[in-house]
């Protein structure tokens, strides 16, 4: 039994749900998000609540039933209050900025690195070094960091490179004559 699955979404003032067939549209505040989910469950709204059922008894209905009560909580949260991923770039000289749809980081290379902004994310940067991804998708802001972070992830030894804002590293000690 998904424990998770069985939980019902509460649907927020000023949120629109329609459910169509296998189709699920949310519509807040902050935009509009649709899934499709999996033939193995059903959506059904009763009361001010989005309900996930399972059509399938096996261990797939399950996982599925889970697995779509938590992207559609994700974005009912997502057209409410938005996501936020912060990064943080650490090196002497390096540092980013927002051009147009581009956000161009400084990071040690020759040139500088252009990453094209995906449409429905809000890139802002503070202090030259703190990046703040926002936007009201959350598989979408999660990707993009993860992009921006691929462009110079940090090392172990001097710290130098992106690293996520909360993430904490391990350093290494360097080699030592003796």
């Amino acid at each position: 039994m998904s424990r998770i699955g069985k939980l019902p979404i509460p649907i927020p003032k000023g949120v629109k749900v329609q459910i169509t067939g296998n189709r699920v549209v949310v519509n807040g505040p902050n935009g509009s998000l649709t899934y499709e989910h999996r033939p193995e469950v059903r959506v059904a709204e009763e009361n001010g609540h989005l309900l996930v059922q399972r059509v399938d008894e096996g261990r797939q209905g399950s996982s599925m039933q889970g697995l779509t009560r938590t992207l559609i909580n994700n974005m009912v949260v997502g057209v409410t209050q938005g996501y936020t991923r912060e990064l943080d770039i650490n090196g002497v000289g390096w540092r980013a900025e927002v051009k147009g749809d581009q956000l161009a980081l400084t990071v040690g290379f020759t040139n500088p690195v252009e990453v094209a902004i995906p449409k429905g994310i809000t890139v802002r940067v503070d202090k030259n070094t703190h990046i703040v991804l926002q936007s009201s998708d959350k598989q979408q802001v999660g990707e993009f960091a993860a992009i921006v972070r691929k462009v110079r992830p940090p090392e172990p030894y001097q710290g130098k490179g992106i690293k996520y804002t909360e993430e904490v590293l391990r350093r290494k000690e360097g080699k030592t004559s003796g």
